[in-house]
């Protein structure tokens, strides 16, 4: 996660420094600068992500809402056969194209033998 930007605004003058200053620079008045964080996002410009513009909330692709799950209509993917039954089965009938599947569990219990095996 992005660290957050730390500005600091003069409360006379508006003006911003990077830094804390004792006394503005541009009206010249003494120790009116106030800390403002800025989110990562909303400082970048770059607001168009997981987070929507700025992170008001997190939100879905599109303007997507929350629904309750009685209201979700299933739809059948397309699947791609994985050669395995076992796999097939755990994955729900094969691997929904554009998905990401993670493997995890202990060391040594077959993760990467797993891999390869549906890699050959």
């Amino acid at each position: 996660m992005a660290k957050p930007k730390i500005t600091y605004i003069c409360s006379n003058c508006g003006a911003k420094a990077p830094q804390m200053l004792g006394r503005c620079p541009v009206c010249g008045e003494w120790g009116t600068y106030e800390e403002e964080v800025e989110d990562a996002y909303t400082a970048s410009g770059t607001g168009s992500g997981l987070f929507g513009s700025g992170s008001k909330g997190i939100r879905a692709r599109g303007n997507s809402m929350p629904q309750k799950i009685q209201e979700i209509e299933a739809t059948e993917e397309m699947r791609i056969d994985m050669h395995n039954g076992e796999l097939n089965r755990v994955l729900g009938g094969g691997l929904v194209p554009g998905s990401l599947v993670l493997l995890g569990g202990e060391p040594g219990i077959g993760k990467s033998t797993l891999a390869l095996q549906v890699l050959l």
